[in-house]
């Protein structure tokens, strides 16, 4: 008998911190989770997570979402194939995205739906969800660089993450041009050997700017220079900038849809390739863009910043794909990354473990993050 989707729970956490994310585009003073749990018609259950870090009341509308737009129609579908799902809920929504213009809102509702889905499934199997996507069992760790640095706390925020076990590092930048060569010459000056900087502009130039910007930055041996310019960009900014540039190109996280990451591996100008599992496209999505850069020749880093949940689920992704890529770690303070997750997953000599239980490979520990939770809804059918 077809096991189906009986139950969708979701749990919304928000936290103060004292230090915001702080990026070109603005800050994040505040973190919010919003958590998935899906029970199948036979008790089994799966976790997922809704991209909702900016802005930080975004999650607020996705739980709404999800109870009059995306539980109603998922309840009594399939659990059994997340992939199917995944695309038939993505063309019955297709209509109501564009009638309600909250195409992203939509997209990360149903990501998060997608992963609640196949940590089901892995779990069912008795399966790790890297395992499950075809990745070998023997595989117990991704490498992983720390992300979210802020400018003005840089180099002693990768002094705080050297002493936690990484060995990369990534950097904002695009606030002015001065101030970001400084940070990152101040970084270079205390890099250790074997240790590497990216810089991450969040879309932060036009192109006359980041035309000067990557090429005086690049002179300083980064990995990567990230988002230099808006992620809808024309072909020839980017063909541009990849010329014009000593370090990488990269992005994706803003991108969505096959059609646009096949045109963006086809074209060539970002070397390196970072969908956010939880903005769009789920294990599903990530997981074919990851396969098809690596295939043409290019790195995989999958983007995330938010909960033990997408970066665990990152992480799986990452490992079933392969290829030199990294994965993103946000370091900077967020209590809820660790509070759903216990114990924490911890990063040694560069490398991020795959916790060890089916699916995900852990049970998020709601209870232990109560002391944040704001609301918690259930739809049944």
């Amino acid at each position: 008998m077809t096991s189906r989707i009986a139950r969708i729970d979701t749990y919304l956490f928000r936290a103060e911190v004292s230090e915001p994310v702080k990026t070109s585009f603005g800050s994040i003073p505040r973190r919010s989770v919003l958590v998935l749990r899906v029970e199948d018609s036979d008790g089994a259950e799966g976790w997922g997570e809704i991209w909702c870090n900016f802005p930080p009341y975004s999650s607020n509308n996705k739980v709404y979402l999800v109870e009059t737009v995306i539980a109603p129609v998922a309840i009594g579908m399939s659990s059994e194939d997340p992939r199917e799902v995944w695309h038939t809920l993505t063309r019955k929504t297709h209509r109501w995205a564009i009638q309600s213009g909250e195409y992203g809102p939509i997209a990360a509702c149903l990501a998060g739906l997608d992963l609640a889905l196949w940590d089901l499934l892995a779990r069912r199997k008795k399966l790790s969800l890297s395992a499950a996507l075809g990745a070998a069992p023997a595989l117990q760790s991704v490498p992983a660089y720390a992300s979210g640095l802020n400018p003005d706390t840089a180099v002693q925020t990768v002094e705080r993450a050297r002493e936690a076990g990484f060995s990369a590092f990534k950097v904002k930048v695009a606030f002015s041009l001065e101030a970001d060569l400084r940070v990152v010459d101040a970084i270079n000056a205390g890099l250790r050997d074997g240790e590497r900087l990216m810089v991450d502009a969040n879309q932060g130039w036009e192109i006359d700017q980041a035309r000067t910007a990557v090429v005086r930055l690049s002179e300083r041996n980064l990995g990567w220079i990230e988002e230099p310019i808006p992620a809808d960009s024309p072909a020839e900014h980017w063909a541009e900038l990849a010329m014009l540039s000593g370090s990488a190109i990269a992005g994706g996280e803003n991108v969505a849809g096959f059609p646009a990451f096949a045109d963006m591996v086809q074209r060539g100008s970002h070397r390196v390739i970072q969908p956010d599992l939880l903005k769009w496209g789920g294990v599903t999505g990530c997981f074919a863009v990851g396969r098809h850069a690596v295939a043409n020749g290019l790195t995989f880093c999958p983007h995330w910043l938010g909960s033990a949940i997408g970066l665990t689920a990152s992480a799986h992704v990452l490992a079933a794909v392969g290829g030199p890529g990294l994965l993103e770690h946000d370091v900077m303070e967020n209590p809820l990354r660790e509070a759903l997750a216990t114990p924490f997953p911890r990063v040694e000599q560069g490398r991020f473990p795959l916790p060890a239980g089916p699916g995900i490979g852990f049970t998020p520990d709601v209870d232990n993050a109560k002391e944040w939770l704001l609301d918690h809804r259930s739809f049944s059918g």
